[in-house]
């Protein structure tokens, strides 16, 4: 499976992005890679989906969404990434030191992983983040997601040394992840 093109999302197609979301809320290692679930995302009304297309589309400054379409049209892989300013607070309460990209969302269907479509969205993300002069991409993975922690060092991201907890008293932990540029 190769046949696949990268691009920016458009504001407009909400109705896919939620799509995606909620499928990638289904698989199997959702509990391990995104902050929420299922059932919490399929009952957010379509406003919400309609401003998170607006807030990562072409025209968004804050954030930007990237999706692999297949030949056939179908969404096959998708990542986000966030801009974090310097001297602000991240979502885990962590000072921010610099300017920096901060990836999110990162999903690709079953039957597509393993090839070049995380490749693909990877670099498109990046080009767009360095383009933007940014200083550095960062990334939060479970520290029990292999799959994606080896994806993720095959594109050059490396431990920082940050560590982030999870619940309380739940003895896990998300370490971060950073590509330099």
């Amino acid at each position: 499976m190769s046949d696949f093109i990268v691009r920016g999302i458009q504001a407009g197609e909400w109705e896919s992005v939620k799509a995606l979301r909620l499928l990638a809320l289904k698989d199997p290692a959702a509990p391990l890679a995104f902050l929420e679930t299922y059932e919490d995302a399929v009952e957010r009304p379509d406003t919400f989906w309609q401003e998170r297309a607006a807030g990562a589309g072409e025209e968004a400054l804050g954030a930007r969404q990237f999706v692999a379409v297949a030949g056939d049209g179908t969404w096959v892989g998708t990542v986000t990434v966030l801009v974090e300013e310097a001297g602000t607070v991240d979502w885990a309460g962590f000072d921010v030191e610099r300017r920096q990209w901060h990836v999110v969302g990162v999903y690709v269907r079953p039957e597509w992983r393993g090839g070049a479509v995380s490749r693909g969205l990877f670099d498109a993300a990046l080009e767009w983040a360095w383009g933007l002069e940014l200083e550095r991409v960062r990334l939060i993975v479970h520290e029990d997601n292999a799959p994606a922690l080896a994806a993720y060092r095959r594109m050059g991201f490396v431990a920082s040394g940050v560590t982030v907890a999870l619940e309380e008293g739940a003895g896990e932990s998300e370490l971060e992840l950073v590509l330099e540029r």
